[in-house]
């Protein structure tokens, strides 16, 4: 029994004199030196017989001397201080150990090995902390540290130790970590010397202002940790921009409300961004002279994007924001006149909705919706019988249907840009082709839909000229708002609240009036501001760059008050009332029935009727077929202009909750 303790005490004291033998001899002797008795696993103070001495180096297989000394304090506090030398350094058995042999720890390998002996065992903790560190690695296989070096194929252009001493990886907020940080500039600098040197001139060297860190922002707050990828390609350009806002929230928000950031926050990167204005690695404050965002350097700074920039362009507010009264007061007012404006109406004419509807559906429920249709024999001669009264010539139903087509491709392209941040946004503008052709097509639409809006005043004018003398412009056939519009409206509201009976209408209604004036004002409205900033060198000779801030307000707002007007007020008042429901194709035919028309503009047809002139108005029923396509159409353009009010309510609801 006292055999094998006396053969563990020899090969303990002959591992003593090998490892004492060996401590003190150059790295050629101590590799030189005979293996002793296999160690089996070795302990980590066995190790340090060895590796705990100060200036204790070794000669690798390239013929490079590296110190492999270990400093066990700093070791011990480290994540890896409870783990084994053996774990990573696997190929370890013997002491002295075997010359000759490339000692490559690989940090993957072995937190894969780790990862998968957690998982089997089960160990939730270990798992939750195993799993961090296994994603980095997955982050770092991709990053552009883990491309060939182009001096060195066979090696990375960085792997896990170049940044992370391998024996003092410390736990986060431990004061070791922290000092840590600090050191990240120094090491990325070995690699990066130039961006070090640009670096350490910049504001963002100048200490931290928590009193802890060295640095107001390193390397790694905007290039990220182990997914790292190369700067030049656009995902890189979209995270750093991204990455700025860690820091400076408000402006990365205000930057996000201008074109520029809407097409960054869509996944393009052609536009401005952060450091295209600011600098990279020598980013200076603002009124710092040399920073290339200073006053007297903004127009070189523009023109870097924009060849034709002038001092005006470079007024431009690229941070302006509505939430700030003191300093940007003119964009405040345009916001809150604009916010007033859109909630105004739309509450208005929502309620009348609601009100209309409700009442509506009551009497259509109780059977007296539609309480006495026209007979054949009132009809001044029997050869009527099946005309019908045309309504809309079919230069009109053309414009009308250009006009609807190109709102909603308007609509789609536009907001997918003012709702940049939403779930469908990226994937319509991906669909689209991108915002630069989303911009072509917004475009064209735009010049389209003008061009219509510029050939009806055209031929008003024309039209105005040749019945000179005989057109009253506030008559029935006029859509001048008059005050019998006023008493309409007033009749309106009696009969939304059972106060009085239905009230009988004109040529025009009050809302069909407002239907084409609103589109009308709406369309001058943004469309100068459009055009304002389509062509900004141009505006920019003329006025100041901050009128561009207030152009991008009226065009966005004015946008969404158009939209949600007429994909809920004008798609209710013609075809989704309990009247009307679920279609009406006049628009699209031209033509409606008698009785119809009797019923909803019994002013016109008494008038007609009592003149002699109805018959000059009626013609034959569409065919069969036309009215198929009608109704194939507008089922189309209502379902499309639904969907794109789904949309529009999604980013709606975005900007209010702030999500």
């Amino acid at each position: 029994m006292r055999t094998p303790k006396i053969a563990k005490w020899l090969v303990a004291i002959t591992f003593c004199l090998t490892a004492t033998a060996t401590l003190g001899q150059t790295p050629g002797q101590a590799t030189a030196a005979k293996a002793g008795p296999a160690a089996g696993k070795l302990s980590n103070d066995a190790c340090l017989v060895c590796h705990g001495k100060p200036g204790f180096s070794g000669q690798g297989t390239d013929g490079k001397v590296r110190q492999l000394h270990v400093m066990q304090d700093k070791f011990g506090k480290s994540v890896h201080g409870k783990r084994s030398c053996t774990e990573c350094h696997a190929d370890i058995t013997e002491i002295p150990h075997k010359t000759g042999v490339a000692r490559n720890v690989n940090c993957v390998n072995c937190h894969d090995a780790l990862w998968s002996a957690a998982k089997t065992a089960n160990k939730t903790a270990e798992n939750a902390e195993l799993g961090v560190v296994v994603q980095r690695i997955d982050h770092y296989m991709k990053s552009v540290h883990a491309q060939p070096n182009r001096d060195h194929q066979s090696r990375p252009n960085a792997i896990c130790y170049d940044c992370h001493a391998p024996h003092y990886v410390y736990p986060p907020a431990s004061p070791e970590r922290v000092e840590w940080k600090n050191s990240i500039p120094e090491i990325c600098g070995k690699c990066h010397t130039k961006e070090l040197e640009q670096y350490k001139t910049s504001v963002h060297a100048k200490p931290g202002t928590d009193g802890k860190t060295l640095h107001a922002a390193i390397c790694s707050d905007c290039h990220t940790t182990h997914d790292v990828s190369d700067p030049s390609k656009d995902p890189a350009k979209l995270v750093i921009t991204k990455n700025c806002g860690g820091c400076h929230a408000d402006s990365l928000k205000s930057y996000t409300s201008t074109y520029h950031g809407k097409v960054n926050t869509l996944g393009y990167a052609y536009t401005a961004k952060c450091f295209d204005c600011h600098g990279s690695h020598g980013i200076l404050t603002v009124d710092d002279p040399k920073s290339s965002v200073h006053k007297d350097n903004r127009v070189q700074t523009c023109q870097k994007c924009h060849s034709n920039a002038s001092k005006g362009f470079a007024s431009f507010e690229p941070h302006g924001t509505p939430h700030k009264f003191s300093r940007y007061t003119d964009i405040w007012l345009a916001s809150k006149f604009m916010l007033f404006m859109v909630a105004g109406i739309l509450a208005f004419f929502w309620a009348h909705t609601a009100l209309w509807f409700l009442r509506e559906f009551k009497e259509r429920r109780e059977g007296t919706i539609r309480p006495q249709y026209i007979k054949t024999q009132e009809l001044l001669d029997p050869k009527f019988k099946g005309k019908r009264f045309q309504r809309f010539p079919l230069a009109w139903r053309i414009a009308h249907l250009t006009i609807a087509i190109s709102l909603m491709v308007l609509t789609v392209t536009g907001m997918s840009v003012f709702y940049a941040d939403t779930s469908w946004a990226p994937m319509v503008m991906h669909w689209l082709g991108g915002p630069k052709v989303a911009a072509v097509i917004h475009r064209t639409f735009a010049v389209v839909f003008l061009s219509v809006f510029v050939g009806q005043l055209i031929y008003l004018a024309v039209h105005l000229i040749k019945i000179r003398g005989k057109f009253k412009w506030f008559g029935p056939d006029s859509l001048v708002p008059r005050l019998q519009d006023l008493h309409d409206i007033v009749a309106m509201f009696r009969w939304f609240f059972g106060l009085g009976p239905r009230p009988v209408f004109d040529r025009w209604t009050y809302w069909e009036k407002f239907d084409y004036w609103a589109p009308f004002s709406v369309v001058i409205f943004i469309a100068v501001c459009g055009l304002m900033l389509w062509f900004p060198s141009l505006t920019a000779r003329y006025l100041p760059g901050w009128v561009f801030n207030i152009a991008t307000i009226f065009h966005g707002e004015g946008a969404l008050l158009a939209v949600l007007f007429l994909f809920t007020v004008h798609f209710f008042n013609n075809h989704l009332r309990p009247d009307k429901f679920p279609l009406d194709v006049v628009m699209f035919t031209g033509s409606m029935r008698l009785e119809d028309f009797k019923r909803e503009h019994r002013v016109e047809y008494n008038r007609l009727l009592a003149s002699g002139e109805l018959q000059k108005h009626l013609v034959d029923a569409p065919s069969r077929p036309m009215v198929t396509g009608a109704k194939v159409l507008g089922y189309t353009l209502i379902g499309i202009g639904l969907l794109l009010l789904v949309f529009v309510l999604i980013g709606l609801y975005g900007s209010f909750s702030g999500t």
